[in-house]
Formats: structure tokens, sequence, C-alpha cells
């Protein structure tokens, strides 16, 4: 090959940027354990990740150690860690990701005029700040990526001078964050163009773009900027993140692939894996994917009109630019029933992409099978809810819900009687409310007395028809604390019960986890690059 082919091929190469471990994690109430982190990540470098954010190794000592572990664990992908403008924040950064097979540091600062006003800081300390910092950072690890936080608010000329900065000081990545999801499309690509144009040694680095999701733009923002010369996408499985969320992996990559006639760059991400994690980063996160989510949401693949239907029926692409298995969909959603077997369903969830133990799928079995009872067809998404359930309902154990009975009906009040297991003992009680979920809600406070406030409940039918499984979200706040909790069931009352108290196990296992060394987020170093 030769030196002009290779440049060229490196031009078309975009790198995926993956931060649902950091900023992902920093959404309210989306707190991984953590084994979760360690199996999302490797399920980030299975499926071709290029760099992959673990996490921010100063907020804590449980995100240090799941840093760590993630740098010790991954096989291809280069593994990064967050650090604010200053040597500790560096330091400890670098012991985080040190073990990794491609390690690297990515540090960050404010550099609009709302964020330099926080530190106190003029254009000129700033600069000086930047320039130490980086070298410091490159000074531990050859890899580096600097990041002015509120880049699309900044004033150019700074920009370009902070850059240049970086640059000089031992900075391989710059990336360009539209922290506040503000910019647009067209000034995403004329902000990327003019540093490519007016900085020197631009062409020495990679520049990136980390788009937010306020006004609904960042995967359009991060693809202009690609085409404008930016050649890594920050990202999250999901859309993952503060406030309204980042970039969606599975968004950017299909949108690469398949509009390869107008943008044509490629990705070392292997599509068939989206929809696997796109499901374990909506259970251990407990934020379901909307149904009309782009790419990874329910009716993503569904159609009701009768044209569209037609249509399907004669020729898949007259409605539908991707195929159902680009993504890891079976192209077909194959009912199962009371009669299908343990092999069966180990098939089917194999397909699904779900592979068990044998103890794990013994006890899918037992739940699949009461369901079937229960329901006449059983459904792909039916099945999986049973798994995400499994994997919420089996982590924190404090609280277990043993009996459900609830009175409904015109005539008021409500009753539930419940049976709920606190530490492994049982406890009775009757309570009433505004409603069976109101009165079962209030057995539960009457059983485990707490403060937590309840701050979103959300039910969605898994499936069609009257006997359909309800997904039930649940999100509680405590002292500051937010915590959320799912949970799936035929009896919708049932599902909000069990996705409650997953909630409030959710908190408990916050609480005992408080004190110094657990792995809980501490909100003076969250960030929002």
């Amino acid at each position: 090959m030769t030196d002009t082919t290779k440049t060229a091929s490196e031009q078309d190469r975009v790198l995926i940027f993956d931060t649902t471990l950091r900023d992902g994690e920093q959404s309210p109430g989306a707190t991984m354990t953590h084994d979760e982190k360690l199996e999302i990540a490797a399920l980030l470098d299975e499926m071709g990740v290029d760099i992959i954010e673990a996490g921010f190794p100063i907020a804590s000592e449980g995100d240090f150690e799941a840093v760590s572990a993630i740098a010790r664990q991954s096989k291809n992908a280069t593994i990064c860690g967050l650090a604010r403008a200053n040597y500790k924040d560096i330091d400890r950064c670098w012991e985080a990701v040190r073990h990794a097979k491609s390690p690297r540091i990515h540090t960050f600062i404010g550099t609009s005029p709302l964020h330099r006003a926080i530190p106190n800081l003029d254009m000129d300390q700033m600069a000086e700040r930047i320039h130490d910092t980086v070298s410091h950072a490159r000074n531990l690890c050859d890899n580096v990526q600097w990041s002015p936080m509120d880049a699309t608010r900044t004033e150019h000329d700074y920009l370009c001078r902070v850059v240049e900065i970086a640059i000089k000081a031992g900075a391989t990545t710059i990336n360009i964050p539209d922290t506040v999801g503000y910019t647009a499309p067209r000034e995403s690509a004329d902000l990327i163009r003019m540093l490519v144009e007016r900085v020197p040694g631009a062409d020495t680095i990679v520049f990136a773009t980390h788009c937010h999701n306020d006004l609904g733009m960042a995967t359009a923002n991060a693809l202009a900027a690609v085409e404008a010369g930016a050649r890594q996408i920050e990202c999250t499985i999901n859309g993952l993140g503060e406030r309204a969320g980042n970039t969606a992996l599975e968004e950017v990559v299909m949108a690469l692939k398949v509009r390869n006639d107008i943008m044509p760059y490629r990705t070392g991400v292997d599509s068939t894996k989206i929809m696997n994690i796109s499901r374990k980063v909506a259970t251990v996160s407990g934020f379901p994917v909307q149904f009309n989510k782009a790419i990874v949401g329910k009716n993503a693949f569904a159609h009701e009109s009768g044209i569209h239907q037609d249509g399907m029926l004669k020729n898949a692409q007259t409605f539908e630019i991707m195929r159902p298995a680009d993504v890891g969909l079976a192209d077909t959603s194959l009912v199962m029933g009371k009669h299908s077997g343990r092999a069966a369903l180990r098939a089917k969830l194999k397909d699904l992409g779900y592979d068990l133990a044998d103890n794990q799928l013994n006890d899918v079995f037992v739940r699949f099978k009461a369901l079937a009872d229960r329901k006449k067809e059983v459904y792909d998404d039916d099945i999986v809810a049973l798994i995400q359930d499994q994997v919420t309902s089996a982590e924190h154990d404090t609280l277990q819900l043993k009996r459900l009975r609830v009175v409904c009906g015109t005539d008021g009040p409500q009753e539930a009687e419940m049976t709920l297991s606190v530490e492994g003992v049982d406890h009775a009680i009757d309570a009433t409310g505004d409603g069976p979920v109101d009165a079962a809600f209030n057995a539960v406070k009457m059983i485990y007395p707490h403060h937590a406030k309840l701050h979103l409940y959300q039910v969605h039918a898994v499936t069609e028809g009257t006997d359909a499984q309800a997904t039930v979200s649940v999100r509680l706040e405590e002292d500051g604390k937010i915590a959320t909790g799912q949970a799936a069931d035929t009896d919708t009352v049932v599902a909000s019960v069990k996705a409650y108290v997953n909630a409030l196990n959710r908190l408990i296992h916050r609480r005992q986890k408080s004190a110094p060394g657990a792995d809980t987020k501490d909100v003076h170093y969250s960030s929002h690059a």
C-alpha cells in the first residue's frame, strides 16, 4: 500500500468515541454498578468502538476502580478517562487508564465567556492553564485529548488561539463540544472548517465533535462536522446523556452506512451488535427507549398503514432504508407459546442477543412458562421484557414483593393487601389510596417508611392486546440522589409495584455505598463537556 493510498484511507475513517459510561451515566438516575460498567465496556469493545470514555476517575473511588478495571480488560479499544484542567485530576486519570493496551487522557476547561467567569480567569490566565495542564498530561501519556467546553459559544479568535496552544502543548485530539446543544448543522460545519483552515498544526491532529441534543440536532450537527473535516464523533448508546442527551451512536453509525453515497466515510463498528447493547443499556440505566426512537425504537421497523404493509409484502425496500438484520434484529418476530421448550427459548434468546448460562436460562424459562400460561402469544419484545425485569429484580434484593392483591372500581377508596419482604423478613399490611397503584405504593411506604419523592411514573404496553405485558418505569428522588426502577408484568399494578420497589432498592444500595470509596457520583465533579 502506498503512502498516498494510506492517507486517503485514513481520511475516510471516522473514529467512534463512546461516552455512555461517562456522559451517559451523568443522566439523573442512570448510575450504573461496577459490574454493569464492565459488561457494557466489553460489549462496546466487541462491537468495534474505537475509544471508550470509561468514566471520570477523580469523581469517586468507584469511578476510579471501574475505569481501572475497564482499562485492564479492554482488548481492542482505546480507554479514556476524563480530567479537569488541574494536575490532581490528570494524575488520577492517568493512574486509572495507564494499564490499558491503548490509554488516553481527556482534559477539558470551559472557554466561553460564561465559563471563564466561573474560575474567574481572564483570557491570558486561561491560556496559560491550558498550556500547563495539556503539557502535564502529554508528559504522562502520548495520547491526549483536549476539549474547550462550550466551544460553540466561545469567541472564534479566542477558540483558535487556545486550540493552537493545546496542539503545541501536545494534544493529539481536539474535541469541539456543543455543550448546551445550541448550534445548528451549518454552524457546526463552519466551526470545524474554520479551525482546520486557521489553526497552525490543525493537519497534525484529529478534530472531534461532541454534540448535545437540546434542540434535537445532535446527530445532524455531528455529521455536518464530519463533512467539514472532523474525524471523531463522540456519542452514547441510545443517546443517553445530560439533559436531552447526546449524539446517539446507533444513529451516526447507520447514517454513515446507509448514506454512504453522500457521506463516503466508514467506521469500524459492527452495526449488527447495536440492538443488543441498546437493550442492555436501557436495562441497566433504567431509561427505556422511546417507541419511535431512530434505529432502536420498537416502532423503527413497524408498519401499520395498509399502503405501507402492502408495499412491504411486495418489496421491503419500498418503506425501509435498512434491514432489521443490519442492527441485529431478526427479520421476523417468531411467536413463542406455552408449548415451546427450553431449547427453543435458548435459541430465541440467542437470536435476540442474549447468551445465558444454564441457571439463568432456567430462571427465565420458569418465568416464560408462567407468562405463556397467561398470554396466548409471547413475542420477542415480551421475552426481552422478561430478561430486563429479571436483571433489575435480581440485582438489589433488600426489598422483595411477595404478594399483592388490590380492590378497585367505581366505589372507593381502592385497597391493596401486600406482603413485602424486608431483608428476608415478611411484612403484611392493608392500605388504601386514590386508585390501586396509589394504594399499593402507600402499602410499600407503610412497610418501609422513606422520604423518597416520586418524580416519574410511566406505563408502556410491550405488545398489543388486552393480555399485553406492561413495562413500568419509576423515578424516585431522595436527598438529591435519583434512582430509577423498571419492571414488566401482564398485571400493570404488579409491574408498578415491582418498578417502585426496584427504584427503592437502588436508593438503598446508594445509601449503603455512600461512605468513602463508594460507587457514587459527587456533584462537585460533574461535567458537561
